[in-house]
C-alpha cells in the first residue's frame, strides 16, 4: 500500500523560501518516479519537478534556477527546495509516485500516476 504525506505548505511573501516534504511508505524510490504537481485555482494540474528512479531530473521551465526536487532514501522522504517564490507559484502542491515504466519519468505529464499524496498549500503574495 502506497502513501504519500505532504508537509511544509503555507503563506510567504513574494521573494520567499519553503520547503516541502513528501512521506512515502510502500515504495522504494530506486523503483519509482516521483515528482511535484501544482494546481492554481482555475488551472489545470501542471508538473514543476519530477525525478527519475536513476535520480535524473526534469524541471518545470518556470521553476528552473529556484527550485530543486530532492530524496532521502534512508528515510523515504521527497522533498522541494522552493526559493525567490513569486505569487504565480501559488496552488496546491502536490506529490506523486509511480513505478518507471508505467509513467514517462523524464517529463512532466502526470498521465499515468495513481498514487498522490492529499497535498498542501502554498500561497504567494
Amino acid at each position: 500500500h502506497v502513501q504519500l504525506v505532504e508537509s511544509g505548505g503555507g503563506s510567504v511573501q513574494a521573494g520567499g523560501s519553503l520547503r516541502l516534504s513528501c512521506a512515502a511508505s510502500g515504495i522504494t524510490f530506486s523503483d519509482y518516479c516521483i515528482g511535484w504537481f501544482r494546481q492554481a485555482p482555475g488551472k489545470e494540474r501542471e508538473g514543476v519537478a519530477v525525478m527519475d528512479s536513476d535520480g535524473s531530473v526534469t524541471y518545470a521551465d518556470s521553476v528552473k534556477g529556484r527550485f530543486t526536487i530532492s530524496r532521502d532514501p534512508a528515510t523515504n522522504t521527497l522533498y522541494l527546495e522552493m526559493n525567490s517564490l513569486k505569487p504565480e507559484d501559488t496552488g496546491t502542491y502536490y506529490c506523486a509516485a509511480e513505478e518507471g515504466w508505467t509513467v514517462n519519468c523524464r517529463g512532466l505529464s502526470d498521465y499515468g500516476y495513481v498514487n498522490w499524496g492529499q497535498g498542501t498549500q502554498v500561497t504567494v503574495s
